[in-house]
């Protein structure tokens, strides 16, 4: 078997087993596929000395999506609930900040860990956000806004492929939404920007 190969086997085998253990805190079948992270991995900042902050990264496909758009691993920002993802996450990715936590926790575990940073130019999100309740989705929809520069940008993807938008949302201006087809399954893509402060 070679390197890849069984990376790739002891990789979903990981996914898998967390997923068996806490189906609620996965909230996917399956890990995203590289189409569904090479659409969200499009909206980086256009200044790479803006971090960036990825919630839920699971296994890391979207992580490497954004690598490999150019994000600088020393920018980006991970938080991931799962020990055993986020021991994963630092083998693969051993520059990037990886935090081990509760992303509704997003502020605190920030300024705890990072004190310099004062701000991100992207979130990009593979929380199952409509499993969440409405409150607790609004309170993280606060904190990302929070978090994101002025102009900043959340890339949120759902298996919900309807149209409507959260009232988490209702905060940010939609810049864009497209379905992926090639993911199992489909999935819906929705970027928002941080609007100004009144």
């Amino acid at each position: 078997m070679t390197k890849d190969l069984r990376a790739n086997v002891n990789t979903t085998s990981l996914f898998v087993s967390e997923l068996l253990l806490y189906p609620q805190q996965i909230g996917a079948v399956l890990p995203s596929s590289r189409h569904l992270a090479g659409v969200m991995a499009e909206w980086l900042p256009s200044d790479p000395e803006d971090y960036v902050l990825e919630l839920g990264p699971g296994t890391g496909v979207v992580t490497q999506a954004l690598i490999a758009r150019g994000l600088r691993q020393d920018r980006l920002i991970a938080i991931e609930k799962s020990s055993r993802m986020a021991q994963l996450l630092r083998e693969h990715f051993p520059q990037a900040h990886v935090i081990q936590g509760d992303a509704c926790q997003l502020d605190k575990l920030i300024r705890r860990q990072l004190k310099d940073v004062d701000g991100v130019g992207a979130v990009i999100s593979s929380l199952p956000l409509r499993m969440f309740s409405p409150a607790a989705a609004k309170a993280l929809a606060n904190k990302i806004r929070a978090v994101l520069r002025p102009g900043g940008r959340w890339v949120q993807y759902s298996y919900w492929l309807g149209n409507g938008r959260s009232d988490a949302t209702t905060r940010f201006d939609l810049l864009s939404t497209r379905v992926v087809w090639r993911n199992l399954p489909p999935a819906r893509v929705s970027i928002y920007q941080r609007k100004p402060s009144h």
